[in-house]
C-alpha cells in the first residue's frame, strides 16, 4: 500500500507532463481571442500537417453599427503558425493582430477577402478583391522565422488584367507587365514587361508586421 502511493505522484506527474506536450491548436489561442480559421500543410518539409490559426479579437467595443444601419465586428484579427511534432504542436511564429477585420467597409465593393494557402513548404496569405483582382504575400520559415519572400499582385478591370507584379525578395529582382491592349476583352492582354532591381537590406518578419494594409509593397 505504502509503495503504491509512494508511486503514485509519479504517475500523475508523468501523465501531466504527456498532457502539456500534447497541445492541440486551440491550446495556443490567447485570452481575449477566438478561432477564425484553420489552415493545414506542410511548413517545415518533415512530412507533418502544420496548422496556421488565424484568430480573431472579441473585445465587444469593437462591435460597431455601419453606414446601412447594421452591427459589424470590426475586431482585427491575427495569426498562429503552428509546428506539428510527435509531442504534439509547438508555436512557429505568431502575430496577434496584424490583419483588419473582415467587416470593414469596402466603399461602392466588398472588402478584400483574406485566405491561407500552404503549398511546397510555403505560406501564402491571398488577398482576393473580385473583379479589382487580387495581392499575395509568400512567407517562408528561415533564420527561425517566417520571413516574406515574396509579393504578387494583379489589378483588374473585370475580366481584363491592366497590370501584375511579382517581387522576389531573394533574388531582389521585380517583374511589371502592364497590359498595352487598350482594345482587350479579356485573354487577349498585349504585356509590356519592365523588370528592375529590389533595395531592400532585411528581409520583413512576418511577427514584425503591424498592419498589412499599411504595407507599401509597390515602393520597392
Amino acid at each position: 500500500m505504502n509503495k503504491t502511493l509512494r508511486l503514485l505522484p509519479f504517475f500523475l506527474l508523468t501523465i501531466a507532463a504527456c498532457k502539456a506536450q500534447n497541445h492541440e491548436p486551440s491550446d495556443f489561442i490567447p485570452k481575449g481571442y477566438a478561432v477564425f480559421e484553420n489552415y493545414y500543410g506542410d511548413l517545415n518539409n518533415d512530412g507533418q500537417e502544420d496548422c496556421v490559426v488565424l484568430i480573431k479579437k472579441t473585445d465587444t467595443a469593437n462591435i460597431v453599427t455601419n453606414r446601412f444601419d447594421q452591427k459589424v465586428d470590426r475586431n482585427r484579427r491575427g495569426i498562429i503558425v503552428l509546428f506539428k511534432t510527435a509531442e504534439g504542436f509547438r508555436v512557429a511564429d505568431k502575430n496577434y493582430d496584424c490583419f483588419s477585420s473582415e467587416n470593414e467597409d469596402g466603399g461602392v465593393y466588398f472588402p478584400p477577402q483574406l485566405s491561407v494557402e500552404i503549398n511546397n513548404e510555403k505560406l501564402y496569405l491571398h488577398y482576393g478583391h473580385g473583379r479589382y483582382g487580387f495581392w499575395k504575400y509568400t512567407f517562408r520559415f528561415q533564420n527561425s522565422n517566417f520571413e516574406l519572400i515574396g509579393f504578387d499582385s494583379s489589378s483588374n478591370y473585370g475580366p481584363i488584367i491592366n497590370k501584375e507584379t511579382s517581387i522576389n525578395f531573394l533574388t531582389k529582382k521585380k517583374l511589371i507587365k502592364e497590359n498595352t491592349n487598350e482594345n482587350a476583352e479579356g485573354g487577349d492582354e498585349v504585356f509590356n514587361e519592365t523588370w528592375g532591381d529590389v533595395e531592400i537590406e532585411h528581409l520583413i518578419k512576418l511577427s514584425d508586421i503591424k498592419d498589412f494594409d499599411e504595407l507599401e509593397m509597390y515602393d520597392y
